[in-house]
């Protein structure tokens, strides 16, 4: 099983001022372990980042609010990120990954916890697709509670699922731009197929994850352009994430305020970065 990386502990403070209610929309809490114990069927193992680490980066640079995004070293056992979302006076919300079998009473409980949308892994270090008839089912399942779907995908997946996502009948969210390789180009088709793909209303992304998309390492400017281009094509569904702590990163571990100047470089107009850091968080987390 992989042991992965511990994140830079020393995030620096962006030459971005981020505007009061800006949101990282994509993070983690790992653990404790002793409190919240891992997994067992894992396909990594995270060194522990509980809530308090979470809040000393997002203080240094500059989030005041934070979507907790259930990671699959914890599976279906949503008990850190709730305790992380009740400790945080509303600064928090969640989403999930949850099993088929869950009863309407736990959907509920989740809801009163402050999860908002349900998370699949489709990526291949994840393994691979998950049980389809699962996944609809858990669709059906959310759509009376206003939530949606994260989807997190390998580029090729953009193609493969094509016909399942232009089904999906909640809003939907692409983590990580798609995953797509900065070294293929802009022209590639898994991003050319994205950026259509954002012309559904229901379609959301999320510009995080450059050490993800970046062929170059750090400090990632290649993947500036994959960003860009998405905010530019769904300005009013495109969220921004650290990924703190970013987990199963094999190249350059990124400072998490490094992250916020690349954004600065990719969204350079002012009113542009307001609306992905804070208005479309609010319509997708805390509207009731």
């Amino acid at each position: 099983m992989k042991t992965c990386k511990a994140p830079d502990p020393n995030p620096r403070r962006p030459g971005l001022t981020l505007p009061p209610g800006a949101c990282d929309a994509h993070c983690h809490v790992f653990g404790p372990a002793a409190a919240f114990p891992y997994a067992e069927d894992r396909s990594y193992t995270p060194p522990d980042a509980p809530v308090e680490d979470l809040r000393r980066v997002h203080a240094a640079i500059g989030v005041s609010r934070a979507v907790i995004v259930q990671a699959s070293c914890h599976g279906t056992d949503n008990r850190a990120m709730l305790d992380a979302i009740a400790r945080s006076g509303g600064a928090y919300r969640g989403v999930a990954i949850v099993d088929g079998g869950i009863s309407d009473a736990a959907l509920e409980a989740l809801h009163q916890g402050g999860i908002r949308g349900v998370r699949f892994n489709f990526v291949q270090h994840l393994g691979g697709t998950p049980d389809l008839d699962v996944f609809d089912r858990v669709l059906d399942r959310i759509a009376p509670l206003g939530w949606h779907v994260v989807l997190h995908l390998d580029a090729g997946d953009i193609l493969t699922h094509a016909g399942r996502i232009a089904r999906i009948r909640v809003p939907f969210v692409i983590d990580h731009m798609g995953r797509v390789q900065a070294k293929h180009g802009l022209e590639q088709e898994p991003f050319r197929r994205l950026l259509e793909l954002m012309r559904n209303p229901l379609a959301w992304v999320k510009i995080c994850g450059p050490e993800r998309v970046s062929s170059a390492g750090a400090p990632f400017h290649d993947a500036v352009p994959f960003a860009r281009r998405l905010a530019e094509a769904a300005p009013e569904r495109t969220l921004w994430g650290t990924d703190f702590p970013h987990p199963n990163i094999a190249g350059d571990m990124p400072n998490d305020g490094d992250l916020v100047d690349l954004l600065a470089l990719a969204v350079e107009d002012e009113a542009l970065r307001h609306r992905i850091l804070v208005d479309n968080p609010d319509r997708l987390y805390w509207a009731e």
